[in-house]
């Protein structure tokens, strides 16, 4: 009853009044991103969701588009403004996807949306994680979030949605706000740390 219903109505009702108390922070966040990134304090990528069907995730903008005389984009590290670089170690630019979860593309607890890109490259087992809704935040963010190889980050996906219930979801937001709190396990760069799971996968398999 709780997945397949409770979930979502709970989903919904906290994105919502999330949004409204968040407003004044969504605000401030919004005006200073827009001049830091010449007019776009915005960022949307397709993600997969729900049965692999993309949708347009949002975030906030945390990079520039600066380029070099090639005309190609600058290294993320060179790109990344200082109030971007607050942003994403506080995880405040993960609030604009509670739109996504007032629309139904997102829940707030779920495996990550990762790239479309990655799609090819999952095992049969880790395409499990797309049989639910992606959450802002899940199980993986809770035990090293962008720091976690990929194996045990799918795996940590998988384990979730075999294990849905309002318990876990409640210990996951608790264990959400300590991380986020004490910037856990995070990296405002994660290329540094890891490659990408395409890249990665690739590569073994050559």
């Amino acid at each position: 009853m709780y997945k397949n219903f409770f979930k979502r109505l709970i989903d919904f009702l906290v994105a919502f009044f999330g949004i409204l108390i968040l407003s004044p922070i969504f605000i401030l966040i919004t005006t200073g991103l827009f001049f830091a990134n010449q007019g776009k304090p915005f960022f949307f990528q397709m993600r997969p969701g729900k049965g692999e069907h993309n949708f347009k995730i949002i975030k906030f903008k945390t990079m520039n588009d600066k380029k070099d005389e090639q005309g190609n984009l600058l290294a993320d590290t060179k790109r990344l403004t200082k109030i971007g670089s607050f942003v994403r170690k506080t995880s405040l630019d993960e609030i604009p996807q509670l739109i996504n979860v007032i629309v139904g593309d997102m829940s707030l607890i779920g495996p990550r949306p990762l790239l479309v890109s990655y799609l090819p490259f999952y095992t049969e087992q880790e395409r499990f994680r797309h049989t639910v809704r992606p959450g802002i935040t899940g199980l993986a963010q809770v035990n090293g979030r962008n720091t976690v190889k990929w194996d045990e980050r799918l795996a940590f996906d998988v384990e979730y949605v075999k294990n849905i219930s309002f318990r876990n979801d409640i210990a996951i937001i608790f264990n959400s706000i300590n991380v986020v709190l004490f910037s856990q396990g995070v990296s405002v760069d994660p290329s540094i740390l890891m490659k990408d799971l395409n890249d990665e996968r690739s590569n073994t398999n050559n």
